[in-house]
């Protein structure tokens, strides 16, 4: 758990207010690009993003974040959905931009989806782990939620948390923490390289392909013109997984996780990358 100290400087960087962001899609996104592909529907309820041979489309929150508990419910695209990536992901600006990622990578009917993450700080990314899912998840909606605090990352699938990455920068590792960053999402043609290393590719004539939203929830730190302010007293402030939280999360790794950089050592023939080499508990 971190000091006062370490919370306090972090809020010298940027202040911020805590808020509550739910309630309908349309009014905490903007669709930003796919030439009416992109589609709010049922009152702003439900978003859907719709990829064709002509363009895929995507959409962007109208805040910035610093930190919070952010979830959304996902449908992916059903049925022959390779060479497409459905990318949910936090992202800052610029060329030492901090990034939170969630992509799905599609597959050929009746093979599971690849649920691809990764995390940059201050440009640099690098950091992947990939996993399969233990459900369908084109048959219906599941909740895909980040927990960011100053002290970890955390990644979650319908309340079970399958990826910790940790603030280690006592140990020189960059962390991101002083970067506000939007929320975005896109549907978008990738079979140079989506499916089986782009040895399958996208099936135009399953097209269009859809993805589907709702249910948004951000508890979170929203920075507004770089001015406000940000209580401790936001429960997931200083939220860390628990024991249960651990285990489920050793389960997924044990069981689901299909690639994981700390372990690829053809890639990094000169050493693991320094967070790998620790033992997190």
């Amino acid at each position: 758990m971190a000091s006062h100290s370490i919370f306090f400087s972090v809020l010298l960087v940027a202040s911020l207010i805590a808020v509550a962001s739910a309630g309908s899609l349309n009014e905490n996104f903007d669709i930003t690009w796919g030439d009416g592909r992109a589609q709010f529907l049922n009152n702003g309820q439900l978003l859907s993003l719709t990829l064709d041979k002509t363009s895929g489309s995507g959409f962007q929150s109208k805040n910035e974040y610093l930190f919070g508990k952010i979830d959304m419910q996902i449908k992916l695209v059903p049925g022959n959905s390779a060479g497409t990536v459905t990318a949910y992901y936090l992202s800052s600006e610029g060329p030492t931009h901090d990034e939170i990622d969630f992509e799905f990578l599609g597959n050929v009917t009746g093979q599971p989806y690849t649920l691809h993450t990764n995390v940059f700080s201050q440009g640099k990314g690098g950091r992947e782990q990939q996993f399969r899912l233990w459900f369908d998840p084109t048959t219906d909606f599941h909740t895909y939620s980040i927990l960011w605090n100053p002290q970890r990352i955390v990644f979650s699938v319908d309340g079970t948390p399958i990826r910790e990455f940790r603030n280690l920068e006592s140990m020189g590792i960059p962390f991101p923490k002083n970067q506000p960053m939007r929320i975005y999402s896109s549907l978008w043609d990738a079979e140079d390289w989506a499916t089986q290393g782009g040895r399958i590719k996208t099936d135009w004539s399953k097209a269009p392909f859809k993805a589907s939203y709702r249910n948004f929830n951000a508890d979170a730190c929203v920075s507004r013109n770089g001015r406000s302010s940000c209580t401790s007293a936001s429960p997931w402030m200083n939220q860390q997984l628990d024991a249960t939280g651990q285990s489920r999360m050793r389960w997924v790794q044990k069981n689901y996780m299909i690639y994981n950089y700390c372990t690829d050592l053809q890639r990094f023939p000169q050493g693991l990358p320094k967070e790998c080499t620790v033992t997190l508990s």
